[in-house]
């Protein structure tokens, strides 16, 4: 019988998971955050006042059985933000903590938040650094998204104070002045979160984001579903599912066309073969996010603004190496289609190219020590740690463990789509069902 969960993460998925399990009168949970931060994480508890949510606010409840809950949140405070706003990830950010707060205060035997720094777990057991532990049943990683990998070319001065590869660092905005230039390796929403935290600090200084493809995220606009809308899922192979979702796109426009996958895709993910996968995330992958996570309109039309002013060029090419200079580092890139690689002086790099999941290359100390032990295995597409159904994680020997398990953005190698705050309540409201034993019963609302 599980009577005590541990959940090592208490960002957005590993708060939910909690709540959910006092929700279905569940085990007790334990809530494993470093820092003291619980209710948080990267998302929304670095966000600045001007990073927006990518999604309106009337799909952003925290739970799948009271869709307007956070928009009778809002209401209730007295915003006056709305079903159809974007609103601002620092809000979204206290809505958890309020979420959070409002659980234990009901159940404080129930919930308990422990500040410290997972380094091992082994049957529900969980070591912490400081050599406290928690006994449980069951652990469940939740630990979010990992920190990127230095970029290609740039391990020379990855050591050097002018890079910064976590791009929530404050040292990345920190002693900028106005004649300085910074490069942003990557161009997507984490390069767009760090050049509007660079505005807002007064930088004044040139902007340069570098990509492959140099691809910037598309605004939200309205959409409409089509007529009649999309009631079934696409079939293999991806090359019809590409050719189906063009010609979909021009009847009826390519946002309706894409947001008219969303109730499918992970079933179409699951129905993909590994060839198929591979061929996705090696052509299509940065097609598909600039489509289908978009910018608030707000945000679309500031970074239009600073590229039209000059402050943001967005270019497309491969770094190939860089040197350290006095005043900061000279990287040598490589246009995308030319052989010749060119010279750019900045004063800092900030990595912006995403989270990585790949368990062999990661320094998290407990990932690393559960995948040098065999108790967790990469996905075969290596985008995080491999998990069943219901989030339990697979052994080397590919035997699932009943007492350890993986929700968030870590398990997408089994859901794809598993980022987004629709996709991840509805995991995290099935893993506690799971573990509450309410499983079996049909419908939502228990």
């Amino acid at each position: 019988m599980i009577d005590h969960v541990a959940i090592v993460g208490a960002g957005f998925s590993g708060t939910l998971l909690a709540i959910n399990l006092l929700r279905h009168d569940g085990p007790r949970a334990t809530l494993i955050e470093r820092g003291g931060a619980a209710g948080q994480g990267v998302a929304y508890g670095m966000a600045q006042p001007d990073h927006l949510l990518n999604v309106r606010a009337a799909n952003m409840s925290a739970f799948p059985d009271r869709p307007d809950h956070f928009v009778r949140w809002l209401a209730e405070r007295g915003d006056t933000q709305g079903a159809g706003d974007f609103v601002p990830r620092a809000t979204y950010g206290a809505y958890l903590r309020d979420l959070l707060a409002d659980a234990q205060a009901a159940a404080p035997d129930r919930l308990t938040i422990v500040d410290g720094e997972a380094i091992d777990c082994d049957g529900g057991h969980v070591t912490l650094r400081d050599g406290r532990s928690v006994a449980a049943n069951v652990a469940v990683l939740a630990v979010g998204n990992l920190a990127p990998q230095v970029p290609p070319g740039l391990a020379a001065v990855a050591g050097s104070p002018a890079y910064v590869g976590n791009p929530w660092d404050a040292r990345g905005t920190a002693g900028l002045g106005d004649d300085d230039g910074v490069l942003l390796v990557g161009t997507g929403l984490t390069m767009v979160d760090v050049v509007l935290t660079l505005e807002a600090r007064g930088f004044a200084g040139r902007m340069v984001a570098l990509s492959r493809r140099g691809l910037l995220p598309h605004r939200h606009a309205p959409a409409m579903p089509g007529d009649p809308p999309r009631s079934e899922r696409p079939r293999p192979p991806l090359s019809a599912l590409v050719r189906e979702v063009r010609a979909r796109g021009e009847a009826i426009g390519w946002r309706s066309a894409i947001d008219e996958l969303r109730p499918f895709t992970q079933g179409i993910w699951a129905a993909a073969d590994g060839d198929e996968r591979r061929r996705f995330l090696r052509h299509l992958r940065p097609w598909w996010d600039i489509h289908r996570h978009r910018l608030a309109p707000a945000v679309a039309d500031r970074i239009a603004a600073l590229v039209d002013s000059g402050r943001l060029t967005v270019l497309a090419g491969k770094t190939c190496d860089a040197v350290p200079t006095g005043d900061g580092i000279d990287v040598r890139w490589r246009p995308r289609g030319a052989e010749a690689c060119q010279t750019l002086h900045v004063a800092r790099i900030i990595c912006c190219t995403g989270p990585q999941g790949d368990l062999a290359r990661t320094d998290d100390p407990l990932l690393r020590r559960l995948h040098a032990r065999g108790s967790i295995r990469p996905d075969p597409e290596h985008l995080g740690v491999e998990v069943e159904s219901t989030g339990r994680v697979r052994r080397t020997d590919g035997e699932t463990d009943d007492s350890l398990f993986a929700i968030g953005p870590m398990t997408r190698g089994a859901f794809w789509e598993i980022v987004a705050v629709p996709d991840l309540r509805r995991q995290v409201w099935d893993v506690a069902r799971y573990l509450s034993n309410a499983h079996w019963v049909g419908g939502e609302g228990l």
